[in-house]
């Protein structure tokens, strides 16, 4: 009788481990599957822009915005009135300091020099003879005083009527180029009216303003460079010819003279441009496109693109996120202090996409503007 009932407990005991092994395997299974199934449907890769970290040379620089004007210049005018009798220049000459540029009628002012001119030689005769009848005492010496004094009296005025002619002849003040020509001939022109603008733009001056706090970085010689509002690629290098004496106490800003040589006549006195102010040693810093840079309230992040083969998507890196330190920007560029280091690959556009290991996919056919001086795009 126990021999029969061994037999049966021993079939049972195997057929309840067999039960076991059978559900225990399709619960490997089923694990297995719900693996490979996870895998194949995970993060799908993102297709991003990234760029290698290189250190660039930076030289600290001020910005600000400045006026030219000329070194000589000024608005030629008639210190007297009078009817334009001949234009001696065309709009745009260029002329010698000196040069006659308009001539007003002095037809009457030349009838009153011949005059004044006949009433000298007549003070000149008499104070002849009267210097000859004082040697026979014919006359008193009060007498040849008074054709003394007549004499110069004649000569005064002679002299001064020349000089209201020579006002109507006008002329170059200085070398330089004339602007556009405000009178015609035959126009009467009143004193101070503005005839033509003359400018020795052969060096200019810029003249900008920088916050007070900048005053101590400041000081006679220093390096500028000038660009064109208009043109980037127009760029002079000057110097700082004079710091203002004291502080505007309305804007707290302080006034700064820069010098530049502008011989091949590329910019105008009264145009607008861009001040650099170069302050400092040059320093080697990490650099990258602004477009990396992620900020918010617990600092600056982004994102470096590791390397890391992943079978199940065949994408060569994946996305890790990092906080760094940012220093000076200048363009569309963005000094990086701490948390990187030279040679890793940064993500500069499509962050918003990522997050810590995304599968990445590097596409660098249109990159993020990376410009250390940016030029405006005009359409």
């Amino acid at each position: 009788m126990k021999k029969p009932m061994f037999k049966r407990m021993l079939i049972m005991l195997m057929i309840v481990g067999a039960i076991f092994g059978a559900i225990r395997g399709f619960q490997m299974f089923v694990a297995g599957e719900m693996k490979k199934y996870l895998a194949a449907n995970g993060q799908p890769p993102a297709t991003v822009t990234a760029v290698e970290v290189k250190r660039e040379l930076w030289q600290q620089q001020l910005t600000a915005v400045g006026n030219l004007r000329a070194v000589q210049g000024v608005d030629i005018s008639s210190e007297i009135s009078g009817m334009v009798k001949k234009v001696y220049f065309q709009s745009g000459d260029s002329v010698k300091k000196g040069d006659l540029l308009v001539e007003l009628n002095s037809d009457e002012e030349l009838a009153q020099l011949q005059s004044l001119q006949a009433s000298r030689k007549l003070a000149e005769i008499t104070l002849g003879r009267d210097r000859q009848q004082l040697k026979v005492h014919a006359i008193s010496q009060a007498q040849l005083d008074a054709s003394q004094a007549a004499l110069t009296n004649a000569q005064a005025q002679a002299l001064r009527q020349q000089a209201v002619i020579d006002k109507k002849s006008i002329r170059a003040p200085f070398d330089g180029r004339l602007g556009v020509s405000r009178i015609n001939e035959g126009q009467f022109i009143n004193p101070a009216e503005a005839i033509v603008s003359l400018q020795n733009s052969q060096s200019l001056y810029v003249d900008f303003n920088l916050p007070q706090k900048h005053v101590a970085e400041l000081k006679v010689g220093q390096s500028i460079s000038v660009y064109s509002t208009q043109e980037k690629d127009i760029r002079i290098d000057g110097f700082i010819s004079a710091i203002n004496a004291k502080v505007d106490s309305n804007t707290r800003n302080v006034l700064v003279e820069g010098k530049i040589d502008n011989q091949g006549g590329t910019l105008l006195p009264g145009m607008f441009v861009n001040v650099s102010i170069h302050i400092g040693e040059p320093k080697s810093w990490l650099t990258l496109p602004q477009t990396a840079i992620s900020y918010n309230a617990y600092g600056s992040t982004l994102f470096i693109a590791t390397k890391e083969k992943d079978s199940a998507t065949d994408a060569k890196s994946v996305a890790q996120q990092v906080f760094v330190k940012t220093g000076d920007k200048r363009g569309d560029q963005v000094a990086v202090l701490e948390g990187l280091s030279e040679g890793d690959m940064v993500v500069t556009s499509g962050q918003l996409k990522l997050k810590n290991g995304t599968p990445l996919i590097i596409n660098n056919s249109v990159l993020p503007a990376n410009e250390a001086a940016p030029k405006p795009q005009e359409h």
